[in-house]
């Protein structure tokens, strides 16, 4: 090849953009696909840009892994082509618009990144996003950079029969030698990263819909022929996906078909390409006896986000790679609430509510276990980013999740009508459009008239804001103040430099008397009390809020259904955090004050534990978990998420410095105080939350499922298991369902790493689940994580099991899903035996990350994250940290990693 992908780590900067000197009005693409020598026609209709700040002398191009063969402009052969570093340098360009035709060469075959064009069990498939366009074909590869698209594919038809790519089918038919071809048009401007094609053995699943104006259109699931019985609940979720859109935002689907792709060999989840989505099989291929109540929900929650990008991402896309989170932080806020919505039903009221929140809760656990630790290390970035080395770096839980709660924080400010104002006037502006996260800002503003302007902080400073609250009561007058202090406690030094000033932070409180019922509120200058819920809108470093005709004192309910994404400091004590459990109308503040309370009491037996000491639990805590254990007026959804404890390694976060053997001492002990004290609770939970029959992917039932499988987990770790053994492998082998297969199978692997209990039933439970799922590759994945990530003991090291399982037959670290079951699944699924004090760990994390960073950069990026935050440990462990970074540091080549290792380093 004549060029490849350049190595320096060179800094980009958002204050360094520039408008591109050259637009591409239209693209023609001409494919004759060989999975060794692509060869690709590239025809593009370009002219100078008037935004630009000068005339440009000569046409830069993008290129990577490209053999350059012609170029020609206005038809005629163009000798000032000259192939650089970067790409493609074009000189002595005529006038102000001309066409320029390139014809170049890719080997799709060997393409092991998985970005671009790239061969996968004999099919072709392509990922552009974000800068993969520039290994199909030279290009100016930026987002706004908007054309329409015209493709020819031309490939063997006996071995690919199926053609596919963007918009609307033209044309199809044979050509000589047993080929053919397929003609599709794009009617609708786009960036370079929304390009797609595939071409292989496939078949579909159709549907024909009609649109809320009326107009007919196709939609298509394609996978690999074995996969069509396990296609119907992506097309239901489609479905559903597109009758939200048009109801809640007034959105249709534009173009006459509506294509989704499954591949296993996928970096990622989705990509929404316009008109023809590309999955992983993960996030498509579902039925009872392969897929988990969970995948079910995420298969409709990922369908949902990627279909929801056709306006929220395509029509209206992103001027540059800074501004990813106007799609993405927009986009999860579209898919939570699409959820949530399809959780809750035809339920009104109460059960609306309630379902609604446990999605919430959900959420948010999501956010605060992953994206709160990502703001406190050292690759901490603000939601617009002010730079990047790669930008495959930067598709964070900061930009998604983060930037999802800034968009939601708009909806409280404003309300679903003042949210809806807002997005109307945003498409009215800039359909068609590669705007800013400002420009959404401004639509917000503008359309609710008010002034935003201190709103931007939110985009622009890292770290997570802490809240800190301190209340008074006025017994005689009658008046109860709340005053708020915000700032951001102890953070990392990439987010400090970014913070400037106080945030615009939508605080929502309620208060409750002493018979555990809302008070009404009214703060001080209102004529009227307003409801038992008020927002309050904090903008000043401290500021306080009084409400009157308070008549007795209350205790307060902070933060309710988490409206910012903030840490909340506020001295509960352990008898209130039990009263607003027992007693908090709003449900997500209710789950909060439990997981409090289990995180207050795990951080003080982690303390023992790391000093040796004996370890005791309050038994005001175990009370506690009783009542929600008898509470029957709570659903078994949110029973579940009350009833789980906080995750090893988000505890960990909470100390000072991070102990994950003394966490995991803690937290296996109260688990088995919880299990012991309780356990005939657990066992009529169990049995009180059987769904017998034919398997349904409800809510409700999945909700039962979760909960009485939660209760065999707790079972699984009494002193002696035999019970709960017996029930796991009864449930095994009656089960109808992956859901209640695997949480059995989970439960023995539990169960054996109970001291005495023998680990028999794991192994032969483990065999029969590969003989009878090894034709099924995802389920298999399920089978290498569950060894992964089961808990081990001191003559069962999970490192040596997975060392092992590296050199099973089924096992392929070029498959992004397969490397994600074992290796990731082990180093960030496992923290107590990842973090075994000999550093075996570290070792094996060193070797799998330089592995990876030789065949996928983008995958091997997201291995090396998982001791980004070695600094935080104890120095034995941080010693050994520090060696296997060092050892990464010293080998890897790619600049995803290297920008990874380095910030880790430099910490």
């Amino acid at each position: 090849m004549s060029n490849t992908a350049p190595t320096a780590s060179a800094v980009i900067r958002r204050e360094d953009y520039t408008p591109p000197a050259f637009l591409i009005d239209s693209v023609a693409l001409e494919f004759d696909l060989v999975p060794s020598r692509t060869v690709v026609k590239n025809t593009m209709r370009l002219r100078r840009n008037p935004d630009a700040a000068s005339a440009a002398p000569r046409l830069e191009l993008m290129g990577e892994q490209l053999e350059f063969v012609s170029a020609s402009i206005d038809g005629k052969p163009h000798a000032d082509a000259h192939v650089t570093e970067n790409g493609l340098s074009i000189g002595d360009i005529p006038g102000d618009a001309f066409e320029l035709s390139i014809e170049s060469i890719c080997n799709p075959a060997e393409n092991t990144t998985l970005s671009g064009l790239y061969v996968s069990s004999g099919n072709f498939f392509t990922q552009c996003e974000a800068e993969g366009f520039r290994r199909i074909t030279y290009f100016l590869d930026r987002p706004d950079v908007m054309s329409t698209y015209t493709v020819t594919l031309r490939a063997d038809k006996a071995a690919y029969p199926v053609l596919l790519s963007n918009g609307n089918l033209l044309e199809e038919g044979d050509l000589p030698d047993g080929r053919h071809f397929a003609t599709w048009e794009d009617p609708f401007k786009k960036p370079s990263y929304l390009f797609a094609l595939v071409a292989g053995k496939l078949v579909c699943i159709e549907e024909r819909i009609k649109s809320s104006s009326g107009k007919e259109k196709l939609l298509q699931v394609w996978v690999e022929p074995q996969d069509l019985d396990k296609t119907r609940h992506a097309m239901d979720s489609l479905i559903h996906s597109i009758r939200w859109d048009e109801k809640r935002f007034g959105l249709e689907l534009d173009l006459d078909r509506f294509m989704i792709v499954a591949v296993s060999d996928f970096n990622m989840g989705a990509m929404e390409n316009k008109g023809l989505n590309i999955f992983n099989t993960k996030y498509v291929l579902a039925n009872p006896e392969t897929a988990t109540d969970i995948d079910f929900s995420n298969i409709e929650a990922v369908v949902g986000h990627e279909y929801f990008h056709n306006w929220t991402g395509n029509r209206v896309t992103c001027r540059d790679w800074f501004q990813l989170s106007l799609k993405e932080g927009l986009t999860v806020f579209r898919d939570q609430e699409f959820s949530a919505d399809m959780a809750a039903g035809d339920a009104e009221g109460a059960a609306s509510a309630a379902a609604r929140a446990t999605k919430r809760i959900e959420d948010v656990r999501v956010l605060r276990q992953m994206q709160f630790a990502e703001d406190a290390g050292p690759m901490a970035h603000p939601v617009r980013p002010e730079s990047y080395v790669e930008i495959n770096n930067f598709y964070t839980m900061t930009v998604y999740e983060k930037g999802s709660e800034v968009v939601r924080m708009y909806q409280t400010l404003f309300g679903r009508d003042g949210f809806r104002r807002g997005m109307d006037l945003y498409f009215q502006r800039h359909d068609g459009q590669a705007v800013t996260c400002d420009d959404f800002r401004r639509a917000m503003a503008d359309a609710n008239k008010r002034d935003l302007a201190q709103y931007e902080r939110w985009y622009s400073q890292a770290g997570t804001p802490r809240v800190t609250v301190r209340a008074s009561y006025d017994a005689a007058a009658k008046r109860y103040t709340l005053t708020l202090a915000q700032g951001y406690g102890e953070t990392s030094e990439a987010a400090r430099a970014t913070q400037k000033g106080p945030l615009l932070i939508p605080f929502s409180v309620g208060l409750i008397g002493s018979n555990g019922a809302d008070l009404p509120l009214r703060l001080e200058g209102e004529q009227q009390p307003g409801g038992t819920t008020c927002v309050l809108e904090f903008t000043e470093r401290e500021q306080s809020f009084t409400f009157v005709d308070v008549d007795e004192p209350p205790l307060p309910s902070l933060l309710r259904n988490f409206s910012a994404p903030v840490i909340v400091d506020f001295d509960y004590t352990n008898e209130q955090l039990a009263f607003l459990l027992a007693n908090d109308s709003d449900p997500f503040n209710r789950w909060e004050a439990g997981q409090r309370l289990a995180t207050r009491e795990l951080l003080a037996l982690a303390a023992r534990a790391s000093k040796g000491e004996a370890l005791a639990i309050d038994d005001e805590t175990i009370a506690a978990f009783a009542r929600v254990l008898d509470d029957t007026t709570l659903t078994p959804a949110f029973r579940e998420l009350a009833l789980m404890l906080p995750s090893e390694s988000y505890l960990a976060e909470q100390m000072s410095v991070s102990d994950p053997a003394a966490v995991h001492a803690a937290r296996v002990f109260m688990s088995r105080q919880l299990a012991s004290r309780l356990r005939d609770k657990w066992l009529a939970l169990y049995e009180a939350n059987r769904t017998p029959g034919e398997y349904r992917p409800t809510p409700e039932d999945a909700g039962k499922r979760g909960l009485k499988n939660l209760a065999l987990a707790y079972l699984s770790q009494l002193d002696d298991p035999r019970d709960a053994v017996q029930l796991a492998q009864k449930q095994y082998d009656d089960a109808n369902n992956m859901t209640d297969r695997s949480a059995a199978l989970s439960a023995l692997l539990l169960a054996s790493a109970t001291a005495g209990a023998s680990a028999s039933a794991a192994d032969a439970a483990l065999e029969d689940f590969y003989r009878r799922f090894e034709k099924e590759p995802l389920v298999i994945d399920k089978w290498f994580a569950l060894q992964a990530t089961q808990r081990g003991g001191a003559d069962r090291k999970v490192i040596d099991i997975v060392r092992n399982l590296m050199q099973h037959p089924a096992f392929n670290i070029k498959n992004p899903n397969r490397a994600r079951s074992l290796i990731f699944s082990f180093c960030s699924g496992n923290p107590a035996q990842f973090h075994a004090v000999d550093g075996s760990g570290y070792a094996f994390w060193a070797e799998q990350v330089i592995a990876l960073d030789a065949l996928n950069p983008q995958v091997a990026a997201r291995l090396a994250r998982g001791l980004e935050m070695w600094r935080r440990f104890t120095p034995q462990l941080r010693e050994k940290m520090h060696a296997a970074l060092t050892e990464v540091a010293s080998k890897v080549k790619s600049r995803d990693v290297r920008e990874v290792v380095e910030k880790a380093l430099a910490s």
